[in-house]
């Protein structure tokens, strides 16, 4: 009975100082995980290119819920459904909030001028949620879009223009349908140069 308590005595201490090192642990390899992303996404979640997104800064709800998505299966990618499906939900919540605390870094764009103010005559559909420049979305589930990539924003509505690309949000669906081909190019670029919120 006494080798029995002692032995217990033993592992609550050895949990214990797990628990006391575990978070510094966590952190590093947090930031080890996150570097992994940087091929695609940029150093800090700082897109560097055109058709991929910039993620730091986005809200961690957001993140979140989109890797837990593209992880589940229940929105479309070609690339990161397949990737993080290696990732445990506890990785994917550490990620989504080490990329929302980075800030965000609207992309250096440029736009015709007309393209730009067709755009914004459109972008009513696009304000309600984002914000009447993209950065100020109405809740924690909405991305920001200004100073994203015009060329990544304007692949991702033609997605949710396509009934066949498996996409959850059904009212960010029915507005990309509503928009002109010439539209959707237009409101990409409109957003895309904003640089304030």
């Amino acid at each position: 009975m006494k080798k029995a308590i002692g032995r217990a005595c033993a592992l609550m201490l050895c949990l214990m100082a797990s628990a006391m090192v575990a978070p510094a642990l966590a952190a590093d390899s947090i930031v080890a995980l996150a570097n992994t992303c940087n091929n695609c996404h940029g150093l800090k979640g700082v897109s560097v290119g055109a058709s991929m997104p910039s993620i730091g800064g986005q809200s961690e709800s957001y993140l979140r819920t989109v890797m837990l998505e593209w992880k589940n299966g229940t929105r479309y990618s070609a690339t990161m459904g397949r990737l993080l499906k290696g990732y445990s939900d506890e990785q994917i919540v550490a990620l989504a909030k080490y990329f929302a605390a980075q800030p965000w870094v609207p992309a250096e764009q440029r736009a015709p001028d007309q393209v730009v103010f067709n755009g914004r005559l459109v972008s009513d559909r696009c304000t309600t949620c984002h914000g009447e420049r993209g950065g100020q979305p109405s809740d924690d589930q909405t991305p920001r879009l200004n100073g994203q990539w015009a060329l990544y924003l304007e692949m991702e509505l033609n997605k949710y223009r396509d009934e066949e690309v498996k996409l959850p949000h059904r009212k960010m669906r029915k507005n990309a349908q509503k928009l002109e081909p010439a539209e959707v190019y237009e409101v990409s670029n409109f957003m895309a140069v904003q640089k304030g919120q």
